[in-house]
């Protein structure tokens, strides 16, 4: 069974209504952010919320283990120039792995981080000393360092800087990868050969390692180092290859999770903005392009 879900939001009724948008695209998992994902900015957990949450999933199968929590964006764990920064990304992302406890989740996706104006090498090592305090009186929440597109000096751009990152953390059975498809084909990585790329990565870190995949077509070319995301089968990337990507059997039990972006229209000089999941679920689950998806989810939400 595809494990497919999105991004949901967590503003409304936090984890609830998380659960409740979920379902609504015909989803049996999902991601969120304890909060926004360009500040961090967090209000308290709701434990009514949580336990009608984790009520609502076990009545619709999904699994919790299943579910993903994101980290925000401007978190950086690669340069401590900026001790006061750099400390403050360290203690922030080890409240996010106690609300993930709290909560139940077991899966934080975390960009690694940018080097700026350091040298790459101490850069990664910045990570993982970071890592190391985060992780240290963490006993459940696994941190999955997501597969980054180059942009600027962004780590964790192939493998060998993944690979480097992870023989370095104490608590190896806490840290893993999140594979992104637009991020690595902006990155070099040719999708199309997406399993000779598991090859490379169950050699270099072990498949094992990997806990999530975020599903992505790219509007950019291979190679690009842009970084920026389109709906399935509109992109460079092509249905086709996604399709056999996340249905390769390796990752048949990781969770998988849609990020692209919103359908827009103007109308009567209004902005309008439509969520796409429900109708790519729909097209990865039954493998089928569907050429007209724009127009279906433009009519859907009139």
């Amino acid at each position: 069974m595809l494990l497919i879900g999105s991004h949901v939001s967590f503003s409304n009724k936090q984890l609830l209504g998380s659960v409740q948008e979920a379902l609504s695209y015909g989803a049996n998992t999902f991601m969120f952010y304890t909060g926004a994902p360009q500040n961090t900015m967090r209000s308290p957990l709701n434990l009514e919320y949580t336990n009608k949450a984790k009520k609502l999933m076990e009545e619709n199968g999904i699994d919790i283990g299943n579910v993903v929590c994101h980290a925000p964006y401007i978190v950086n764990l690669a340069n401590n120039k900026d001790k006061e920064k750099y400390r403050f990304s360290i203690d922030f992302l080890k409240a996010e792995v106690k609300r993930c406890h709290e909560i139940g989740i077991t899966k934080l996706v975390v960009h690694p981080g940018s080097a700026l104006d350091i040298d790459r090498s101490e850069a990664l090592k910045n990570i993982v000393y970071a890592l190391n305090i985060i992780l240290s009186d963490n006993n459940d929440v696994t941190i999955a360092l997501e597969t980054m597109a180059g942009k600027g000096s962004e780590l964790g751009v192939n493998l060998d800087e993944l690979a480097t990152i992870i023989d370095g953390i104490d608590k190896k059975e806490l840290i893993g990868v999140c594979l992104d498809t637009c991020h690595l084909n902006d990155s070099g990585v040719d999708i199309s050969k997406f399993s000779e790329y598991l090859d490379e990565l169950d050699k270099c870190i072990g498949l094992d390692k990997v806990k999530v995949v975020h599903v992505n077509d790219s509007k950019n070319d291979i190679g690009s180092h842009k970084d920026r995301h389109e709906i399935i089968g509109y992109g460079t990337i092509g249905f086709e290859n996604i399709v056999n990507a996340i249905y390769d059997k390796r990752l048949e039990d990781i969770p998988k999770i849609l990020e692209t972006p919103y359908i827009g229209e103007t109308d009567d000089d209004k902005e309008r903005i439509y969520p796409p999941y429900r109708f790519e679920i729909e097209m990865l689950r039954n493998k089928r392009f569907n050429p007209k998806l724009k127009e279906d989810i433009r009519s859907f939400y009139k």
